[in-house]
């Protein structure tokens, strides 16, 4: 009876009780070191939700693969707010670098869409746009103008000529 499971987690937090725990109960895995392996394979986002999945089979093994976080915890994480804006299009409540948005669009690069560095950006200023983050003090939306109009075409290059 092998089986996938697929849970959202506390990335290095992950513990025996829910979403894991009940999921995992009925199979003939080891709870604990699926929760360990877990923790030690998300420690990097620490607090984060993570995506995991589990693969069990029959005889107790398993294998874990950790997805990448929402684009929105990674905006949340790197520039270090809880809660976006009740108003996003008049209210902010951060600012981000151009640096936070390259780093934000590589880390998620590989969920996302886009087929170049440049176009992972603008999905990750699109999610600026919607939590209320100003880009460089900017509206993002001004900066995705700027992004279109080829003002960052170098900075975002290594990727678009790979």
């Amino acid at each position: 009876m092998a089986g996938t499971i697929e849970a959202l987690v506390p990335g290095g937090q992950a513990n025996p009780g829910p979403p894991l725990g009940p999921e995992l109960g009925p199979t003939p895995v080891n709870v604990q070191d699926v929760v360990n392996e877990i923790n030690e394979q998300t420690a990097a986002f620490d607090g984060m939700e993570v995506p995991v999945t589990v693969e069990y089979e029959d005889d107790g093994s398993f294998t874990i693969e950790v997805g990448v976080p929402p684009t929105a915890a990674l905006v949340k994480d790197e520039a270090g707010f809880d809660t976006g804006s009740g108003t996003p299009q008049s209210e902010f409540v951060a600012d981000m670098s151009i640096d936070q948005v390259k780093k934000v669009a590589e880390q998620k690069s590989s969920d996302l869409l886009a087929y170049d560095l440049k176009n992972a950006a603008k999905e990750v200023v699109g999610t600026c746009t919607s939590l209320g983050v100003t880009i460089e003090g900017n509206d993002p939306r001004e900066f995705k103008k700027r992004l279109d109009d080829g003002e960052y075409d170098d900075y975002f290059a290594e990727e678009a000529a790979a």
